[in-house]
């Protein structure tokens, strides 16, 4: 499991004094950007392969408040992935400083050619990476129904 220390800034608490929605959202991203540029998906790397991930959804599940002025950790986990690398799942929980679980959020999503505008598989050189990361027990293997297993779709003002 993969963990990053924050400290909760003035910015991040919203009118109830404590850490604000948004925030939780931020955090889980620069975790997973930080994970990955870690492992080498870093700007150059992406660039070159012109790709960039997309987010599907991000859930957030609240268990206690947070408030400023104490550090607290972001986990990561890869929970999902389909087997050509388009799909990806991660889990995040959010922990005080004393270790306790606040939150979590899971968050699925794809990698995108930044030129076409379309998912695609993972490069080959990207997904050997992806193969070698420690999977949690409940890891599972993605697939494009797994995307739309919530059933949302679009309804537009007409």
């Amino acid at each position: 499991m993969y963990l990053k220390d924050f400290e909760i800034r003035w910015n991040d608490i919203d009118a109830n004094r404590h850490l604000a929605n948004k925030a939780y959202i931020e955090l889980a991203a620069h975790t997973r950007m930080s994970f990955l540029t870690e492992q080498g998906f870093d700007r150059r790397i992406l660039g070159k392969l012109n790709i960039g991930p997309v987010v599907f959804y991000e859930h957030i599940y609240y268990f206690k408040e947070v408030f400023y002025g104490r550090p607290i950790k972001v986990s990561l986990e890869v929970s999902g992935l389909s087997e050509d690398g388009k799909f990806f799942e991660f889990r995040h929980n959010f922990y005080d400083h004393k270790g306790r679980n606040f939150a979590q959020c899971e968050m699925m999503g794809a990698w995108m050619d930044l030129g076409e505008r379309k998912l695609i598989a993972l490069p080959e050189e990207m997904r050997e990476f992806l193969d070698k990361i420690e999977r949690p027990d409940n890891f599972k293997i993605l697939t494009k129904e797994d995307t739309r297993r919530f059933a949302k779709v679009p309804v537009d003002l007409v």
